[in-house]
This record gives structure tokens, sequence and C-alpha cells, in this order.
């Protein structure tokens, strides 16, 4: 057989080698969009965060059931639902110090508190009429059992949120329209001022001086 002849074998079999290894570089498996999805929906403002749906446990409040995996400081949490979902959680009604950057007086120990307090533990999320803030965490009252009802009795044996201002670890912040409990929230802190618990002890001033990049925002 001539040289050339087996050269253009040569040649064509490469070709057919190649071409169909080049075509499958362009073909999407079943499983590929659902992964493509995931990925774009996982961009920070790629898209809206559903609304959340909140169920009542037994003849109690509508709540949205979850376990605490982490504790950033003494007003914000991450969980995951029932579902699944992992949420950043910020504490409505409510300001802690700053524990990380910068750290301010009494927040390590908000911080630790909350830590002690909330770590692992399955909690209850009650929710407002706005679900989420501009950084994309759930807006939530955390219960640490299901409520049965809204009462002040129930709110003061039960509610995260008002136990940080009970015993002095937080004060109150309020941002509409989330105001459910908001004048609960006031004569809570009233009376932990009053009594000098945790950083009202500490501090002898009108009020503490926390970051002002707090104002009139749910952050943590």
């Amino acid at each position: 057989m001539p040289k050339i002849l087996l050269v253009r074998l040569f040649i064509i079999l490469m070709i057919l080698l190649i071409f169909p290894a080049g075509c499958r570089k362009g073909v999407v498996t079943p499983e590929a969009p659902g992964e493509m999805n995931e990925q774009i929906e996982n961009k920070p403002g790629a898209v809206e965060k559903p609304p959340a749906t909140a169920l009542p446990e037994g003849k109690g409040l509508p709540v949205l059931k979850a376990t605490v995996i982490y504790v950033v400081d003494g007003d914000t949490i991450h969980v995951r639902l029932e579902n699944g979902r992992k949420e950043k959680v910020r504490l409505i009604g409510i300001d802690t110090p700053e524990s990380t950057r910068p750290i301010e007086l009494y927040g390590k120990v908000a911080a630790t508190y909350t830590r002690k307090k909330l770590a692992d533990k399955t909690i209850y999320l009650e929710l407002d009429v706005a679900q989420w803030d501009k950084y994309g965490r759930l807006l939530a009252y955390v219960w640490l059992v299901p409520p049965r009802d809204n009462s002040k009795t129930e709110v003061r044996k039960a509610m995260f949120n008002a136990t940080l201002l009970l015993v002095g670890m937080a004060r109150i912040m309020t941002v509409p329209p989330n105001v459910k409990y908001a004048d609960m929230f006031v004569e809570f802190q009233k009376e932990a001022r009053e009594a000098e618990k945790g950083l009202w002890g500490t501090i002898k001033a009108p009020a503490p001086a926390f970051s002002s990049n707090k104002a009139n925002t749910e952050t943590g």
C-alpha cells in the first residue's frame, strides 16, 4: 500500500476518533440543567427569595421549626429548616452589642449567652410582616418551645428575643413594619434597665453606645 494512502487513512481515523468527543462537549446530560440552575440561584441577587410559610405547631401560632447550626453573635444565628434549607436569621426587635468588628462593651458576653442557650437546639421561628432584610436574612422571633399564643406571659416565658431584653443582653431596636411585640419589648427593656441587669448594670448612661451602622436597619 502506497505511503500516501496510509497517511490519509491515519488522518481519517483520527478525525473519526476526535469528532464525536468534540460533539459531546456541547451535550447537556439530564442532570445538568438542575445543577446549572442551582449555581445561578446561589449567586447573591440572582433571584429573589420565596416567602417562607409558617405553620401552626399544634393549636399554637404559625411558626417555622428549625435547628440552630451556628451562632454568629447575640442576635444573629444560622439555622436549618425542616425542609433542609439553611437560613441566616436576624432576631426581630432587639439589638445586642457587636462581638466581632468592632467589639463593643458586653458584645462577647451577649454572644456567649446566645450560644449557650441556642447552639444545636430546636427552635420555632415566628415571622412578621417583612420576612427578609436587605442582606437576605430571615427576620424572626425565636421561640424556645412552640408558642400557644402571643400573650405577654407566653412571650416572657418562651421567646428568646424577649429573654435577651429581660436579662439585659440587648436593647430594643424597632424597625417597621415588624412591630408585633414592640410595646412588650419596651416594657421588658425598662424592667431590665431599672434592675440594672446585664449591660444596664455596667453602663450608667442613658443608653449603651452601640455602632451607628445599626441605626434603622436589622443588622447583626
